[in-house]
């Protein structure tokens, strides 16, 4: 295309004279017409010479022209930018702790609470039996459940000649051995039937984006998918299921709800204790938190949100207060920063000053992180846990499980 439009551009600025259309319209005077006659061919012959020779000389030249400058250019080559990772190291919970902040497991037997109904038998002594029955209020074309002996709101059962018996948190199996005893003082190595009828104290609590949250009951001790399932569905395009928890008794379990919903793992389908809280937060809601020498507007760290669900370790320092007047004061070259999920944790060191200058990647966080910019560039992850944990213990309540357990249980 550059050949051809210089062609044309040059023969539009040829002479007029030596034009085709001018020389095929070429006539000599009318006197000297027979020399004229003679010269006309000699005169075409070399206007097709002239114009051949042009034409190739303007090939040439502009095929010159267009390997110069394609030759000018130097060629396209794409330069990866290295991590500004300096290290990582992985990190799990021991069993043992990680076994006592879920407690019960699937095979674990039922522990009785208020509301529940259960059905006594003592052999030998139908007087003393408290056996089901079905009152006519709650009977129906349906049907009823069997009513029992009904644990009151203070967790105790009355049964005849031994009163009041506290039952609240302990197992038929325990609640049997404990009647027996109570009753050899009356009776001859008596012997006692205790059966759960009905478990009336079973009630979960799902909150977050839910399409059917709130308080839900049932019938018998759920895992945490079926629990779950209790609440509808859960709006997946909303959730933050990075953030999303279970909490029990004030505290959060290590339990990952984005590998249990979204990648089917079943380890993470643990057994779930009454009065247990299941909390999907709503991803508007991420944040991550900022701490170490800063100087302006939160001095000893902070929650640092997630903008349209995105957020990088620059951006977090800077919405934290951390700017140039910090640089003299701390170490950009070695920020901390533990990110966790579920039962396991990543420790990173990041090199932020080499992304400030262009020679690293920007770092992306992840919802949860917690971030530390030391003093000094000289410090270990022993004295960096030292010095973080005084403001850990502040938001202790709204951190991750694996924060929670690995290094506020034990202090």
């Amino acid at each position: 295309m550059i050949v051809l439009s210089t062609v044309r551009a040059t023969l539009a600025a040829f002479p007029r004279f030596l034009r085709p259309s001018r020389l095929a319209a070429f006539e000599p005077p009318t006197t000297a017409r027979e020399t004229a006659i003679g010269a006309l061919p000699r005169l075409e012959a070399h206007r097709h010479r002239s114009l051949r020779r042009t034409v190739s000389l303007l090939l040439l030249l502009s095929a010159g022209w267009s390997t110069t400058a394609c030759g000018s250019r130097p060629p396209v080559t794409a330069k990866r930018t290295p991590s500004a990772v300096r290290s990582q190291t992985e990190s799990k919970l021991d069993p043992a702790l990680l076994a006592a902040a879920v407690g019960e497991r699937d095979g674990d037997a039922y522990r009785l609470g208020p509301g529940d109904s259960l059905l006594v038998a003592i052999y030998g002594h139908p007087e003393l039996s408290i056996t089901p029955f079905v009152p006519v209020a709650m009977a129906g074309p349906q049907g009823a459940r069997p009513v029992g002996l009904l644990i009151d709101n203070d967790g105790s059962i009355q049964l005849p000649l031994i009163g009041r018996v506290v039952v609240a948190g302990q197992t038929s199996e325990q609640v049997r051995a404990l009647l027996e005893q109570r009753l050899a003082v009356y009776l001859k190595e008596p012997q006692v039937t205790v059966q759960v009828l009905f478990a009336g104290n079973i009630r979960y609590y799902l909150l977050g984006v839910f399409t059917s949250p709130g308080l839900k009951y049932s019938d018998r001790p759920l895992g945490l998918l079926e629990a779950i399932s209790l609440g509808g569905s859960v709006d997946l395009e909303r959730a933050s299921l990075r953030t999303a928890y279970v909490a029990r008794s004030g505290k959060k379990l290590p339990v990952d709800l984005r590998r249990l919903i979204l990648d089917g793992d079943l380890r993470q389908n643990i057994r779930l204790k009454t009065g247990d809280v299941v909390v999907v937060p709503d991803h508007q809601n991420e944040q991550a938190f900022v701490f170490g020498g800063l100087a302006t507007a939160q001095p000893s760290g902070g929650a640092v949100p997630f903008i349209n669900g995105r957020l990088d370790l620059l951006q977090a320092l800077a919405r934290a207060g951390y700017g140039q007047s910090q640089l003299f004061q701390s170490s950009l070259s070695n920020v901390h920063v533990i990110r966790s999920e579920g039962d396991h944790g990543e420790l990173f060191v990041v090199d932020a000053a080499a992304i400030m200058d262009g020679d690293a990647a920007p770092f992306e966080l992840a919802p949860g992180d917690v971030i530390y910019v030391p003093p000094t560039a000289f410090t270990t992850w022993n004295e960096v846990l030292g010095m973080l944990l005084p403001s850990l213990q502040t938001i202790a309540g709204i951190l991750e499980p694996f924060v929670q357990i690995k290094f506020l249980s034990q202090k």
